[in-house]
């Protein structure tokens, strides 16, 4: 039986190694402890030589909510955040020298994009939906520009970080945000093929084309990352930040949706 101070489990078997975030209570959403785990496993990854693909799969129902809005209020005492430490995680699987692909088979949002767009690949079920819900309540979607402005078509870029719209895996395959999107049923599948024609490249080549892959710009990530975090931050601290968190949290409409004659809600930010 899995412990529950296991957040992310880890299997390895002909070649690939699977991460597999298992935090379903809270829709798998990046606490410290989920992050500090997803790290420490993609460090062992990267260390063994047997492992040429690393797999990023969930357990439950939700890929990967976004932030821990729990742990985030919790925080607001001590003047900091944990979303500023998705930076790190974005950067080890945007470096990683191996191929890491993305099995999406549930909703994704705000800081889950940013992990789907920082693996090389992504495969998602048709039904799987997406949206970048940061600035419904209060924040932005600042540390996950890094790696998900590279991937998406600025059109789209501009209608969903401003609208904070859902949208479904198919609309997610034409605006660059992941590979494929496939029916459900066919998932594993094509997740499969995919490793399997992975394994095939040469560890060396693989590293060195992934390398071609990030070029121009590789090496000013981390110090873009860093920038974005504080400012990702700096907007978690600020009033709107903490009355969207506040208010998703007491699942109540914000102060500027309350203004209005009608209103929605808010959703799961970076």
């Amino acid at each position: 039986m899995t412990s529950p101070d296991v957040l992310v489990r880890v299997a390895t078997a002909r070649g690939v190694t699977t991460l597999t975030l298992d935090s379903p209570h809270n829709r798998n959403a990046l606490s410290t402890g989920l992050m500090t785990q997803l790290l420490a496993g993609l460090a062992d990854a990267v260390a063994d030589d047997a492992v040429r693909v690393i797999v990023l799969e969930h357990t439950g129902p939700v890929f990967c909510s976004g932030a821990d809005l729990k742990e985030t209020a919790a925080a607001y005492a001590s003047g900091t955040v944990p979303a500023g430490m998705l930076g790190d995680v974005l950067a080890a699987l945007w470096e990683c020298p191996k191929p890491v692909l993305a099995r999406v088979a549930g909703p994704a949002r705000a800081g889950g994009l940013g992990l789907i767009a920082a693996a090389d690949l992504a495969v998602c079920a048709d039904q799987a939906t997406f949206a970048f819900t940061e600035v419904r309540i209060g924040v932005i979607p600042a540390v996950i520009s890094a790696t998900v402005l590279p991937r998406l078509h600025p059109r789209a870029a501009a209608e969903l970080y401003l609208t904070g719209d859902t949208f479904d895996g198919r609309r997610a395959a034409e605006i660059g945000l992941v590979t494929a999107s496939v029916p459900a049923d066919d998932l594993d599948a094509v997740v499969r093929r995919f490793c399997d024609s992975l394994v095939r490249g040469a560890p060396g080549a693989l590293a060195g084309a992934k390398e071609l892959l990030r070029r121009p710009g590789t090496a000013e990530l981390r110090g873009d990352l860093a920038r974005l975090a504080a400012l990702s931050t700096g907007y978690f601290l600020s009033d709107e930040g903490r009355e969207g968190v506040t208010a998703f949290r007491e699942k109540r409409l914000t102060r500027w949706v309350a203004a209005l004659d009608g209103g929605g809600s808010g959703d799961q930010a970076e």
